[in-house]
């Protein structure tokens, strides 16, 4: 559990909507943790901005994975958690593309640990990064067609006749 500290809180809006201008948004607390959004094109000039500010130093990517939302404008979405140790805050940054064919640019160049977790919202959602150094399937196989977490993947096959939905609610 986490301590939001309100000042820190506040210097890093101030910071952020200072150099990012209205390029960040949706600025809010959900649930103890900072979240914003930031358009795409901005996103690794922001995590770089973060990772180097020596009163923020968010050092530490702790998630970075993949959303689906087909009934939205903005289909496809990166999530990315980032840790400050010297403030010990962490913070929830999103940002959005839309169409079928959904690509980022990579963070590698930042954080080390995001060449694994682009690899698994590649795998799982079909969210390219763009300049990542090996982006190919991590878990499921390489010969697969479909992306396994996009909600228009069925969750079980539909020909399926030997249960009774009435058991399972449905």
């Amino acid at each position: 559990m986490f301590v939001v500290n309100n000042n820190i809180v506040e210097i890093l809006k101030n910071k952020l909507q200072e150099h990012f201008g209205s390029d960040v948004s949706s600025f809010e607390i959900i649930k103890d943790i900072p979240t914003f959004t930031i358009t795409k094109n901005r996103i690794v000039e922001l995590l770089r901005f973060l990772h180097k500010d020596k009163e923020l130093q968010f050092q530490f990517l702790t998630t970075l994975c993949g959303m689906h939302f087909p009934d939205s404008d903005q289909q496809f979405g990166v999530v990315y958690h980032l840790h400050s140790f010297k403030n010990n805050l962490r913070i929830r940054i999103k940002s959005f593309t839309s169409g079928n064919n959904p690509e980022f640019p990579s963070a590698t160049g930042i954080f080390k640990a995001a060449n694994w977790m682009e690899r698994e919202a590649y795998d799982f959602f079909g969210i390219k990064f763009s300049c990542h150094p090996n982006l190919k399937r991590i878990l499921n196989m390489e010969d697969i067609d479909f992306f396994p977490m996009r909600k228009d993947y069925p969750l079980e096959d539909q020909t399926r006749e030997d249960k009774n939905d009435k058991m399972f609610g449905r």
